[in-house]
């Protein structure tokens, strides 16, 4: 089992750090002045605030991202100007982090002026309310999603990630270019962002290092431009995970393949398998044919419990003769 790893957990981002990593993919867009991006966002899930402006607060998520659609403001639009009013300043005394407004329309006239006054964001996005709510939880949910980082590469091999492993020297980066120019591409190398999402375990690369790896004796090399973009991938699932060990005579492994080992990050474990370095060996061919049998194994096919079990109908039927 590895050694227990530090992990990072968020409770709360900011509103501007959550506008300057998503408004492209939302499709926001500041509108009225720029206050309450020091506001903190502190759930997951995104809110419409219908009951809240109809006046009923008792289970209002005010912590959430508020959203204002077409339900809306055809709701606060019936209301007299007074009411209208009122029921904004209201909401916006909930402490709520930011407002957002569906499709791109206009906000219903005061709110923009009370929110503002009161030190909270209003945007605008053209995506539909519902949309927006889904895209925007998923990001959140990833914001929020526990992380730690291992020291290692990642390689998406025909579609399965592979996490190398290894102590320096085992050959990890000779490895990953030997790949590379089998196809596969590149997610991180040296360092390996982890985080559970959906119930799956996902890489990536630091921001600073992505497209980039460190090969000894050259220095750093851009992937992207070496290889072409195909060659990179900013994310994937960890499938397997590849330990290079250098080999000597002490090592026990098993040749069969029947008792496959784990490796568990974030509490989400992996198939894990030991892989000796030795002088001739074809590592990246190595870690390629590895790569395939787990992608065999996850259609159900076990080449190695497949073999045990021909051999031993074949020496039970030599007994029965």
């Amino acid at each position: 089992m590895p050694a227990k790893k530090k992990v990072r957990r968020v409770s709360s981002i900011s509103v501007g750090e959550f506008y300057e990593r998503h408004a492209k993919e939302l499709k926001m867009r500041m509108i009225g002045e720029e206050v309450g991006f020091d506001r903190r966002i502190s759930e997951s899930t995104v809110n419409r605030p219908g009951l809240a402006l109809s006046g009923f607060f008792r289970y209002f998520a005010f912590r959430r991202i508020q959203v204002i659609g077409n339900s809306e403001r055809s709701y606060v639009l019936n209301l007299t100007k007074a009411e209208r009013l009122q029921r904004f300043l209201e909401v916006c005394e909930q402490n709520i982090p930011c407002l957002v407004v569906s499709r791109g329309k206009k906000p219903p006239e005061g709110l923009l002026e009370i929110a503002n006054k009161m030190g909270i964001a209003v945007f605008a996005s053209s995506m539909v309310s519902m949309k927006f709510m889904n895209a925007a939880t998923l990001m959140l949910e990833k914001e929020f999603a526990p992380s730690t980082t291992e020291h290692g590469s990642m390689v998406d091999v025909r579609g399965i990630g592979v996490l190398i492993r290894g102590d320096s020297g085992t050959g990890k980066s000779e490895s990953v270019l030997g790949l590379i120019e089998r196809g596969a591409s590149l997610v991180a190398d040296d360092m390996v962002r982890f985080q559970p999402i959906d119930e799956e375990l996902r890489g990536s690369a630091p921001h600073i290092g992505q497209s980039h790896m460190e090969v000894r004796g050259l220095g750093i090399i851009n992937v992207a431009a070496l290889y072409g973009i195909g060659s990179i991938r900013l994310e994937k699932r960890v499938d397997l995970v590849i330990t290079l060990t250098v080999a000597s005579r002490h090592n026990d492994i098993d040749r069969l393949g029947l008792e496959r080992q784990e490796y568990e990050i974030l509490g989400i474990r992996v198939p894990h398998i030991e892989l000796l370095v030795a002088p001739g060996r074809d590592i990246a061919g190595l870690i390629e044919l590895a790569a395939l049998d787990q992608k065999l194994r996850s259609f159900g096919h076990n080449s190695a419990l497949e073999f045990e079990t021909k051999l031993l109908e074949t020496m039970r039927e030599r007994q029965i003769k």
